[in-house]
């Protein structure tokens, strides 16, 4: 088969050195800034590059041409969108040139915050409560009912990116109106403090066939907002808490209509012990967490993602290998130094070092979670005394 694979983002080598070794042809388009960052070339039997990751109307119909051009001399199977902005562009080119997988209706729901809640909601998921800004009467409702602080989010940004918490109905009307007309890309939900759990899937046939769950020692927003040390952790798979989300997830996935692919859910654990949905992207994780739950259960989501791609291509069955059941946590931050000293990262529990400029961090995987956590608290003091460093919440997209 043929894959056409889209990254405005350095990532997802595994998935395609996986998509080469089963025995595909290989396309990748990405940023022409990308152009010569460690790609596997040899997986690649042709690279693009495009100068903007945007999903704007005008940019979207520019790449319809080109792939059009594109397609005078080639036969392209297969669409695979590896980054979470990708999924929008991935979508638009099945549409327009009827290739299948998965169109703009259903990948609205794993782009699109506020479809996603919407849809949630109607299918019984928890949600925290939220509201669009189309309609100032409606908006006015949601301030008067709701406590304090909530969450300005943009709807198709990915992370915490964009994020403005507002702590006052007049607050929350003075950045709805610094929006200008542009409002109606942006949400707003009530602030739900709670600890923050992932959820790494694989679903076939519509059914989770794989599922691990963490929990993030400091959120994503946290960290990207308040300069911390991103860090996250397996949950036991008998764990109650892992039992409730991959029952949630399931349900989300359904609600969604999602068939086939990596999938990569969050929620928030309230006080109380009730799961509430945060978001969810069609693929896989980014953070390296990918790594992280390999470290855990052996099982290479990248990998086996392609491998899904491939069998649902050619019409044949895919079954997700024998997992392992071990425990696995990751720690990663900017660092002041260009190249850190990773010698200081010596425990034998460490399966992984980064190896990025300006960035410090390890994987580390034991049978017991008491010990995983006991190591990435002594990395996180090593890490915030002598690595550590941090920059601004970008409040757009900077691909």
């Amino acid at each position: 088969m043929t894959f056409f694979c889209i990254s405005c983002y350095y990532k997802g080598s595994a998935f395609l050195r996986a998509a080469k070794e089963a025995g595909n042809t290989v396309y990748l388009l990405t940023m022409k800034k990308l152009e010569h960052e460690a790609w596997p070339r040899e997986a690649i039997d042709e690279m693009f590059y495009m100068e903007t990751d945007s999903n704007a109307p005008a940019d979207l119909g520019n790449l319809a041409k080109g792939f059009a051009w594109f397609m005078r001399s080639r036969q392209i199977d297969r669409i695979i969108a590896i980054d979470d902005f990708d999924v929008e562009k991935a979508a638009f080119l099945r549409e327009e040139f009827r290739i299948p997988g998965m169109g703009q209706t259903t990948a609205r729901f794993f782009r699109d915050k506020l479809a996603m809640r919407v849809r949630a909601q109607s299918d019984g998921v928890p949600v925290p409560q939220f509201s669009s800004l189309f309609n100032d009467r409606k908006l006015a409702e949601f301030a008067e009912r709701i406590e304090f602080p909530c969450l300005l989010k943009p709807r198709g940004e990915a992370s915490a990116t964009g994020i403005q918490k507002v702590h006052s109905k007049e607050q929350l009307w003075e950045a709805v109106h610094g929006l200008g007309d542009n409002r109606h890309n942006y949400l707003v939900e009530q602030f739900r403090p709670g600890d923050v759990y992932h959820v790494d899937a694989i679903s076939v046939g519509g059914e989770l066939e794989f599922c691990q769950v963490s929990r993030y020692l400091d959120t994503p927003f946290e960290v990207a907002h308040g300069g911390g040390i991103f860090r996250s952790v397996s949950v036991p798979y008998d764990h109650v808490d892992a039992q409730m989300l991959r029952a949630l997830t399931s349900k989300v996935m359904k609600a969604f209509n999602m068939q086939f692919s990596a999938s990569h859910t969050e929620w928030i654990r309230m006080p109380s012990g009730e799961f509430v949905f945060l978001e969810t992207a069609s693929r896989v994780g980014g953070a390296h967490l990918a790594e992280m739950v390999e470290a855990a259960t052996g099982i290479s989501l990248w990998a086996e993602w392609a491998k899904l791609e491939t069998a649902m291509a050619l019409g044949k069955s895919y079954q997700v290998p024998k997992r392992g059941y071990g425990q696995s946590g990751i720690i990663v931050s900017l660092s002041r130094f260009e190249r850190p000293d990773m010698s200081p990262f010596n425990d034998p529990e460490i399966v992984w070092k980064m190896d990025k400029k300006q960035h410090v961090g390890v994987i580390v995987a034991a049978e017991e979670t008491d010990k995983v956590l006991s190591l990435l608290d002594k990395y996180a003091s090593i890490i915030a005394q002598d690595y550590h460093a941090s920059l601004p919440a970008p409040d757009k997209s900077t691909h």
